[in-house]
């Protein structure tokens, strides 16, 4: 069994801020790649309109998503929440509880596993 934990946030883009997200997307990614090993993946995705996206991320297990939400909070949160709404954060795999405390104020809903494999 896997221990990674992987999520799906989902988006609204405030008016007027797609391109001000597009520079936030690469300095996110940019940090995210360089800084965390244990980030395995970390996909961006925007609709037609530019109006709303989507967030795909993995990471190999509870002490890299904890490395990802701190320094998500230390240096991108205020600006990810000037340009973005969440609407619906949905969590897969094997969070701990100091994840799941990180993650309280987006609402999230976490899934649970009942059958699959991860290779």
């Amino acid at each position: 069994m896997s221990n990674s934990v992987s999520w799906l946030l989902e988006l609204a883009i405030k008016d007027g801020q797609l391109d001000n997200l597009k520079v936030l997307v690469t300095e996110m990614s940019d940090a995210t790649k360089s800084g965390e090993p244990g980030a395995l993946n970390y996909e961006w995705f925007v609709d037609a309109d530019g109006k709303n996206g989507q967030i795909y991320e993995r990471y190999a297990d509870s002490a890299a998503a904890m490395t990802h939400l701190s320094n998500f909070g230390e240096k991108f949160a205020e600006r990810f929440l000037a340009v973005l709404e969440p609407t619906r954060f949905v969590v897969y795999g094997d969070p701990g509880d100091e994840v799941k405390a990180a993650l309280a104020a987006f609402g999230a809903v976490y899934m649970e596993r009942i059958g699959g494999f991860t290779r």
